[in-house]
C-alpha cells in the first residue's frame, strides 16, 4: 500500500463497503474513481441524515434508530459506482442515492416486524424497542421521504420508484403466501429473491447511470447485472445462516432454519428427499426436531408434562448436530454452487460496458459476494 496516496492511506470507502481489495485500485484512472466514490459516499451520508430528520420528536428518533446503527451502504455505493460511467456524482445521483438507501433502510423495519426478528445491525429491531404498529409506520414514513426525493428528479424517477417499490411488496407477499398449487417452490423462491432483494440494488445500480448521463446502452445490462447480483446475495446468505463461526457470521448457526424460515438449502433438501433414503430422513428429523420446536403447533407448550409425554424436546446438541448435517449436505452445495451461477451470470451481463474501472470494480464486486462463504 502506498502511504503517499491519501486513498490509499485511509482505506477507500468503495473498497470496504463493497468488500473489494485495495489492490483492485492499481491505476491512477482506479485511485481517481475510488476518490470520488468516496467523495459522493460522504455527500450521501450527510444527506441520509438531513432527510430522515423530523419536527416530529417519536418519528425523528424512530426513523434515525436503523441509520445510525450503520450498515454497509452498499447501494448507494453502487449508485455512485455506476454513475462513473456518465458525469459521475452529480446532484442528481446523490439525491438517487439517498432515496434507494431510505428505501432499504423503511424495508427493514418492515421485515423486522414481519419475521418477528429481535435484532438489527446489532441493536434490538425497532418493534423491540417501540412495538410493531411505531414500527411499521416509521418503515412507511421513510418510504414517503425517498418517494418525494425522487419526485424531485422527475418522472422517470418516480416511475422507477414506484416499480421498484411496486416489486418489494409482491416479493414480500409471495414470501408469506407461499407458492400455489402446483408452481415449482425453488423457481418461486428464486422469483422472491429477485423481487425482494435484486430489485433494489437494480434500481441502485440502475439511478447511476440514467442520473448521471450515461450512455442509455449500459442501463440495461446494468439492470440485469443488479437483479441477478442480488439474488446471488441473498443465496449465499443462505448458506451463511449454516455456519458453525458464529463469531463471524454474527448468527447462531441455523437461525433461520430454526425459525421456519424458507430457504433454499431446505427447498433443495425437499427436493432430494423425493428420491433418496437419507435425505428424507434428514427432512422428517428437521420439521419434527428443529422447526417445529422453534415454532410449536397449536396448543403443544414444552413445559406442559401432558404434552411432552407425546412429544420429546430435544437437546441443543441434537439441534446444532442436524444443522451441521445439513450444512454438509448436498442440499447446500448445490445452493452454493447455484449463488455461484448468478454471480457468474452477472458479470456476464457486463459484457456491453467499456473495459475500464467501473467494469472491474463491479466485477470483483460479483465474485466477493460469493467468495464469502467458498
Amino acid at each position: 500500500m502506498n502511504p503517499s496516496h491519501p486513498v490509499a492511506r485511509r482505506g477507500s470507502a468503495l473498497a470496504a463497503n463493497l468488500g473489494l481489495s485495495e489492490r483492485v485500485f492499481a491505476s491512477s484512472a482506479d485511485r481517481a474513481m475510488a476518490k470520488a466514490i468516496d467523495d459522493g459516499i460522504e455527500r450521501v451520508e450527510a444527506g441520509l441524515l438531513r432527510e430522515v430528520s423530523f419536527a416530529d420528536s417519536i418519528a425523528d428518533v424512530s426513523t434515525r434508530y436503523l441509520l445510525e446503527a450503520g450498515g454497509k451502504r452498499v447501494r448507494p455505493m453502487l449508485t455512485l459506482l455506476t454513475a462513473q460511467l456518465g458525469a459521475g456524482a452529480n446532484d442528481d445521483v446523490v439525491t438517487a442515492a439517498e432515496a434507494i438507501e431510505i428505501t432499504h433502510l423503511g424495508s427493514l423495519y418492515h421485515d423486522d416486524v414481519m419475521d418477528d426478528s429481535e435484532r438489527r445491525r446489532g441493536v434490538p429491531s425497532a418493534q423491540t424497542v417501540w412495538g410493531n404498529s411505531v414500527a411499521i409506520l416509521t418503515g412507511d414514513l421513510l418510504f414517503a421521504r425517498a418517494s418525494q426525493l425522487m419526485a424531485s428528479l422527475g418522472e422517470r424517477a418516480i416511475r422507477m420508484q414506484a416499480d421498484t417499490f411496486e416489486r418489494l411488496v409482491l416479493g414480500q407477499l409471495h414470501e408469506t403466501v407461499g407458492p400455489a398449487n402446483g408452481e415449482d417452490p425453488i423457481a418461486h423462491y428464486i422469483q422472491v429473491l429477485a423481487d425482494k432483494t435484486g430489485s433494489l440494488i437494480a434500481a441502485a445500480a440502475q439511478s447511476g447511470i440514467v442520473f448521471s448521463g450515461a450512455d442509455p446502452a449500459f442501463e440495461k445490462p446494468i439492470v440485469e447485472f443488479g437483479e441477478k447480483i442480488g439474488v446471488a446475495f441473498q443465496l449465499i446468505d443462505d448458506v451463511i445462516d449454516l455456519s458453525p463461526q458464529p463469531d463471524e457470521t454474527g448468527k447462531v448457526p441455523g437461525t433461520d432454519l430454526r425459525a421456519g424460515v424458507v430457504t433454499l438449502p431446505l427447498l433443495r433438501l425437499a427436493e432430494l428427499a423425493k428420491s433418496d433414503a437419507a435425505s428424507a430422513d434428514l427432512l422428517d428429523r428437521i420439521e419434527r426436531d428443529v422447526i417445529v420446536i422453534a415454532n410449536p403447533v397449536d396448543g403443544f407448550d414444552p413445559h406442559d408434562t401432558n404434552t411432552l409425554a407425546s412429544r420429546i424436546v430435544p437437546s441443543k446438541e441434537t439441534v446444532d448436530a442436524i444443522v451441521a448435517e445439513l450444512r454438509t449436505h448436498e442440499a447446500t452445495r448445490a445452493t452454493l454452487a447455484e449463488a455461484h451461477r448468478w454471480a457468474r451470470d452477472a458479470v456476464t451481463a457486463l459484457a456491453p460496458l467499456p473495459q475500464g474501472s467501473v467494469k472491474k470494480a463491479l466485477t470483483r464486486f460479483a465474485e466477493t459476494i460469493v467468495e464469502r462463504q467458498s
